[in-house]
């Protein structure tokens, strides 16, 4: 399966596809502006002509652009905000839910292994359909959310395959996009509620007009009108189309950089087999599903040819199991009809799980023991050549990240995770272990913020000593979430105080630098988007002067002496 040439091929398309957006729209202007032109009955006046394509064209143009930015503006809250509006619910940082701890566990896992800053975590609780998505501008201010559906039904590979696929549109810079489309679907739709008012106006007030002179002419509000809701309507409908078009595209990339990420492309084919046995399959209740449609895993509505915003099931499933036979679905959806699969209980059967703890039986009659938990499953290799993948994380990044995250204390990644504790928790990471540099950041902490908080970094600071070194910026990691959802009032003190810590005792080490930068990073792009941000290209050329200050940092810091590190 040729990842790389699928990912270029579908980029390329994307691209003309969005130019057809724009296409789409300068048609719709041309056509009122031949409505209104029509209407004023000027097509003998060539001076008439001109001036009357012009103002429409403009207040065309910026009725769309201003709608457009409004919807946009609106949504500049980040993820979170998209998965607010379609109910989604936080997950608590002190859940003890089950399946909402294998999800958080899952998406920071994935975070830490690809480099992807931790987002914001949502469920949307009264979804039944198996079904995610990750919105935002950028990394740095993402979230995901899957429904209750993908809790329920879902093994934890098939949820790791969705929450990857879901990085994947984090990575390529799919988010901003779909937001975008958003907004120019709003704009032109805002053209119809323009032109029903001109036309209910037009209408009501006899239709007909009169000039200085007394002279009786028609009335153009209602063909400019009705043109306007012609107009509106006809671009909605293709404004649909080439978002469906847009979104099966990316679909198929976002499939193929999710096996890329996993390495297992069974459990991503696992879901959709899933979506496609299972009644609910991936439908979304919510009455905003068709605004942010193309943004889902699976088509909320099952809509299909020109309209389905993503491709059928079974070319999906195709595309990552080669050998897969359609008419396995019919008994599949037979079984499920009978005993619908829970994920819980098929993670304790494959040996993705332990299982669970029961309580002691009553003293009674001997009863047989327990058997013992299926051994491990052994992950399905992926078909793609390991030579075509230099540069993506494989199978043990993800068990490398697991292994970080079982090493670091529960209380710890509790705080890391709450608002309320992540700025000690964070400030005490910085902290020296030399006691003169860190009496003197306590001294610092205590005038910048407050004795409170420089006592509470201090305990931080103490009880952190113990941490592994290399478990230190994936705790930092797992606490950007809560440092996002800090009052902005507070964002600037707390960075403040980061980089006074950091100069307190003369000197700045690897770790001080990379994690300053990580946060200042974090905290200003949630704040402020950069209205351009993309992927860049990965290409080695390009990252030349990046990658020679990050092979000497890394020489200097395994090196015993300076001497050594050239």
């Amino acid at each position: 399966m040729d990842f790389f040439g699928r990912q270029q091929q579908v980029r390329r398309m994307s691209a003309r596809l969005v130019l057809l957006f724009a296409v789409a729209v300068i048609g719709i202007i041309v056509a009122v502006d031949l409505a209104v032109i029509t209407a004023f009955d000027a097509w003998g006046d060539p001076d008439t002509i001109i001036g009357l394509a012009i103002t429409a064209s403009l207040v065309t143009g910026l009725s769309i652009a201003l709608a457009s930015l409004f919807r946009t503006a609106s949504l500049r809250g980040g993820g979170g905000k998209v998965a607010l509006e379609l109910g989604g619910v936080l997950v608590p940082p002190d859940t003890t839910d089950p399946q909402l701890r294998r999800l958080r566990n899952v998406v920071e896992e994935i975070a830490i292994a690809s480099g992807v800053p931790v987002p914001e975590v949502y469920v949307l609780p009264e979804e039944r359909g198996i079904n995610a998505f990750a919105a935002g501008w950028s990394p740095s201010d993402a979230a995901v959310a899957v429904t209750r559906g993908s809790l329920e039904r879902l093994n934890r590979d098939e949820l790791q395959g969705v929450i990857a696929h879901e990085f994947s549109h984090v990575v390529n810079g799919d988010m901003r996009l779909n937001i975008r489309l958003i907004g120019l679907l709003f704009g032109i739709l805002f053209l119809t509620v323009i032109g029903r008012t001109l036309l209910r106006v037009g209408i009501f007030s006899g239709g007909s007009s009169r000039d200085r002179d007394g002279k009786g002419g028609a009335n153009p509000l209602p063909l400019i009108g009705f043109a306007l809701l012609a107009a509106g309507l006809i671009g909605v409908l293709a404004g649909r189309i080439i978002q469906a078009s847009v979104s099966r595209q990316r679909e198929y990339l976002a499939d193929a950089s999710a096996v890329q990420f996993t390495r297992n492309p069974i459990g991503l084919a696992g879901a959709l087999k899933k979506i496609a046995g299972l009644p609910e399959g991936s439908k979304i209740k919510s009455p905003r599903e068709e605004e942010i449609g193309h943004m889902l895993f699976g088509s909320g509505r099952g809509l299909s040819s020109l309209f389905a915003t993503h491709p059928p099931l079974a070319d999906r499933i195709k595309v990552l199991e080669p050998d897969f036979d359609p008419t396995t679905l019919a008994v599949l959806e037979q079984n499920w009809a009978q005993q619908p699969p829970d994920g819980m209980r098929e993670d304790v059967t494959l040996g993705l799980a332990p299982a669970p703890q029961r309580a002691p039986q009553p003293t009674g009659p001997q009863q047989t023991p327990p058997a013992p938990p299926a051994p491990p499953r052994e992950r399905a290799e992926s078909r793609v050549d390991p030579d075509a993948v230099v540069g993506q994380i494989a199978t043990a990044s993800f068990d490398r990240a697991a292994a970080i995250l079982d090493g670091i204390p529960d209380g710890v990644l509790a705080r890391a995770r709450d608002v309320g504790t992540v700025v000690p928790l964070v400030l005490g990471l910085l902290m020296a272990e030399n006691p003169q540099a860190r009496a003197a950041q306590h001294q610092t902490l205590a005038e910048r913020l407050s004795s409170q908080a420089a006592d509470s970094a201090l305990a931080a600071a103490t009880e952190l000593t113990a941490l592994d070194p290399m478990h230190r910026l994936p705790l930092a990691e797992v606490a950007f979430p809560a440092l996002r959802r800090l009052p902005v009032a507070d964002q600037q003190p707390f960075l403040d105080a980061v980089f006074a810590l950091i100069h307190a005792d003369g000197r700045i080490t690897a770790f001080e630098y990379c994690l300053s930068r990580l946060l200042l990073e974090e905290l200003q792009e949630s704040l402020r988007p950069k209205s351009g941000w993309r992927q860049p290209e990965r290409t080695l050329a390009a990252a030349k002067d990046a990658a020679l200050i990050l092979l000497a940092v890394l020489a200097q810091a395994g090196a015993a002496a300076p001497a050594q590190a050239d």
